[in-house]
């Protein structure tokens, strides 16, 4: 009986993994088949121009197949010697050009040399410049600019009426930091009001001009007004250049950036041929009405072939000649064992004596290095996986980030790759990541659906990027649960808090870069903000498990006050964290997130103190907040006018037909779920359409990022959002199991260290639940209506390559790492 029951157990669990793997392989065969279904695109690979001396050319969007730029945004001529000159005609859009020296945008002039700058009629006279200062003066008034902080006539100047809460703290830091701390923040010329970084000029458009800090100089450039441009001058030495119109020779540029697409020149004569990459216009045709001095060449979109594609197929080529290798040696080795315990065996009377000492015990054998043995040669193919799988991944994100990404298919290789070492790691695959798996393969077909149905030759890159993020967090989090077994044993708890602090450390580091060198949408092509989640995440759940061992820990643990100072090391990354959303970002999804993950932590440490009054004061605070969100549904608009800080996200909320510039994420996100239904665009679940172009739903802005529920909604169904829905639900709900299960387990440890480390992997598990499950709320309440508009991507679905790699494939690895006894 126990035989039989042992068995259909077994075959329970190779069953559930088999289907998990089915399912797995499924998506990523309809991820090669919309590669295959998609129809031909055609894009240019040369632009020609071809100009006699004294001739000139308006391009713009068409000639350029440049979607971002204005339909006539650069003129291009020639002077009577033959010079190549070039000028920006876009009143709003700047044009950049590349050269040895760097890059510069056209429209713009460093003030360290300049005598004067005019504003329309308004002359600045420069009474004295540098690197990171400049002092000018107008009709009597003198001002004082660094870069960070306007002084007129030597005084701050009060902040604006509608200036944010971040505005005002970003500013009262500016004002006390030391200059090389203080953050950038620009001057804007125009408007009537005088406030803040701001000098009001009559009869200006606001932001009609604009001083800012760009890499350690002052810059003075032409702003991108709502209104009437205003004309910006530069004055040196009796000399005056209007910024509008400057124009520039291109004999020593090598490139120039217009509407986001970069074009690579190459002047041979009366012929200019501009290489056009990133950002390309595709045609289903070759065919365009062009001037008559303008020709393209045409190439056609290549999806199975690019130019990193044998770096990345040779590292997994590699792997898998390696593994090979590594798998005969094994099986030579075993069948070379069993030979030697048959010769043993016949042989075995003459060696009767020591025979019978092992048997009573005389005789130990050296397990140590058996068992060292045994786990060199048990984890050495996983390891040569694990590194030519990081060396790809790694490969393709170098390469793409150089303009020379691998094809589509060498990402879909990856990221098969990487799911199938998902599927096929060591320990148990536990089912909140069997969901997971299965959500990332999901989420890579909405991406590579979206790449190949768009217009525009960049939209791939958000697959590619996606596929290569996915390879290298899932080498290292397999990297880190092979190494997890061999170092738990001789890591202490100081090692732990070493590394803990090292973690803080770093991501308060990346938030400061971000807050120095970046913007909303992060640094450096990566979101600092993701890796200070999963810092605050795990050194909360450390802190909050010394919390409990405090009556039950070690004769030599810390005081009570060294104690408070580790608890109060996780408040200090939260407060960054806060202080970054309200000086760095515009809306405050951020804080709403904060506070998801904050309210879980609290209800996660009252379930483990077992405070009943404490979880059920939490449970009251989330009614109320559905109840407060329920009223502001139902009150209607009249008292929202007042609030001012977000009140405009409400309004559009509550009433998006009445704000239809501000509210176009909302209507178009509604309409594309209406026009999918229950059965998709198609009415057959997208299978139809699959790798066919996207049609309206790519106007939906952000449509990669925080609306890409609205976009799998339109091309899957209703039906399909409601599978992908349960696999939601039961990936959070299985990490709140799995960590039930790591706290009862810590309850009955003997040995203070299991238990420290049973309750850390309950608190961080619960934690990073609590960000996944923001990420899901935040995400669906955004796309469905039932939140105000808050920009947060979904996580899985979403083209989001840091927080995939800084804080999903961490907290898979501690998923895998804690799973529980039952497997899948």
């Amino acid at each position: 009986m126990q035989t039989c029951r042992a068995f259909l157990n077994a075959l329970a669990r190779n069953g559930a993994r088999a289907a998990v793997a089915l399912l797995v392989a499924l998506l990523c065969a309809l991820q090669a088949w919309a590669l295959w279904r998609a129809p031909p695109a055609w894009l240019p690979a040369t632009i020609k121009v071809m100009l006699a001396p004294g001739e000139s050319v308006t391009l713009g969007r068409h000639e350029l197949a440049a979607p971002q730029a204005d339909p006539a945004h650069v003129l291009l001529r020639r002077d009577a010697s033959g010079a190549w000159m070039l000028t920006n005609l876009s009143p709003s859009r700047q044009v950049v050009l590349q050269n040895e020296g760097g890059e510069r945008r056209m429209g713009s002039a460093t003030v360290q040399d300049m005598r004067a700058f005019q504003i329309n009629d308004r002359r600045f006279t420069i009474e004295q410049s540098s690197t990171g200062s400049v002092a000018f003066s107008m009709a009597g008034q003198h001002w004082r600019y660094d870069g960070a902080t306007l002084y007129r006539d030597g005084q701050l100047q009060p902040p604006c009426p509608d200036a944010r809460l971040g505005a005002r703290l970003m500013a009262h830091w500016n004002r006390w930091a030391p200059a090389l701390l203080t953050v950038p923040h620009p001057l804007t010329f125009g408007g009537n009001l005088h406030c803040a970084n701001r000098l009001g000029l009559p009869d200006v458009t606001p932001g009609a001009a604009r001083l800012a800090r760009e890499d350690g100089q002052l810059v003075l450039s032409a702003g991108n007004p709502d209104g009437a441009p205003a004309a910006v001058q530069a004055l040196r030495d009796g000399e005056s250049a209007d910024l509008r119109r400057q124009e520039v020779p291109l004999a020593s540029v090598r490139a120039i950036i217009v509407g986001h697409t970069r074009f690579s020149l190459a002047i041979a004569g009366n012929e200019l041929a501009m290489t056009p990459s990133r950002r390309i216009a595709l045609y289903s045709m070759p065919q365009a009405r062009l001037p008559a001095a303008v020709e393209w060449r045409w190439q056609l979109r290549d999806l199975w072939h690019g130019d990193g594609d044998r770096i990345v197929a040779a590292t997994l080529a590699v792997g898998a000649a390696g593994l090979c290798l590594v798998f005969a040696i094994r099986i030579a080795a075993s069948l070379a064992a069993r030979l030697a315990s048959r010769f043993a065996a016949r042989f075995s009377t003459r060696f009767a004596a020591p025979i019978a000492a092992r048997r009573a015990g005389r005789f130990v054998p050296d397990t140590r290095s058996l068992a060292a043995t045994g786990i060199h040669w048990r984890t050495a193919p996983q390891w040569w996986s694990v590194s030519c799988l990081l060396a790809g991944g790694a490969a393709a994100l170098v390469l793409q980030r150089a303009g020379h990404p691998p094809s589509a298919a060498s990402a879909l290789l990856l990221a098969c790759c990487a799911l199938a070492m998902g599927l096929l790691a060591p320990g148990r695959l536990s089912p909140p990541f069997a969901a997971a798996v299965i959500l990332l393969a999901a989420g890579l077909l909405a991406q590579l659906e979206l790449g190949l149905g768009a217009d525009e030759s960049s939209w791939l890159r958000y697959y590619q990027k996606s596929a290569a993020m996915l390879a290298v967090g899932t080498a290292l989090a397999t990297a880190c649960r092979l190494a997890m077994g061999s170092l738990a044993s001789h890591l202490r708890q100081r090692g732990v808090e070493w590394l803990l602090m090292l973690l803080a450390a770093v991501a308060l580091a990346a938030l400061a870069a971000q807050v120095l060198w970046g913007d909303e949408t992060g640094v450096f092509d990566l979101q600092p903000v993701e890796l200070a989640k999963l810092a605050l995440t795990a050194l909360t759940a450390h802190c909050l498990a010394l919390r409990f061992g405090w009556q039950r820990g070690p004769h030599d643990s810390p005081g009570r006050a060294m104690r408070w100072l580790q608890l109060a090391a996780p408040a200090l990354l939260f407060l960054a964290l806060l202080g970054l959303a309200l000086v760095q970002v515009d809306d405050y999804s951020p804080l709403i997130l904060l506070l998801v993950w904050s309210t879980s932590m609290a209800l996660a440490y009252a379930a483990a103190a077992r405070n009943g009054k404490l979880a059920a004061a939490l449970a009251l605070l989330v009614l109320a907040v559905i109840a407060a969100i329920a009223w502001l549904r139902l009150a209607g608009t009249d008292d929202l006018i007042r609030w001012g800080f977000y009140a405009d996200r409400f309004l559009v909320w509550l009433n998006p037909a009445e704000h239809p510039h501000t509210g176009q994420q909302l209507l178009l996100g509604a309409r594309a779920i209406a026009d999918g239904g229950w059965w998709g665009a198609d009415h057959l679940s997208g299978l139809r359409t699959l790798g066919q172009p996207l049609g309206a739903v790519l106007r939906i802005p952000a449509v990669q990022d925080d609306f890409a529920p609205s976009f799998f909604l339109n091309r899957h169904g209703l039906a399909a959002g409601l599978l992908l829905w349960t696999v939601q639900a039961a990936f959070v709900t299985g990490i709140a199991v799995t960590a039930a299960q790591r706290l009862a387990a810590a309850d009955a440890a003997r040995h203070h260290r299991a238990a420290w480390a049973g309750r850390w992997a309950y608190f961080a598990l619960c934690g990073g639940a609590a960000f996944t499950l923001g990420h899901f709320l935040l995400s669906w309440g955004t796309n469905l209506a039932i939140f105000p508009i808050m920009g947060q991507p979904m996580s899985f679905l979403s083209a989001g390559g840091s927080h995939l790699l800084f804080f999903l494939c961490p907290l898979l690895a501690l998923v895998g790492a804690s799973a529980p006894s039952s497997e899948i």
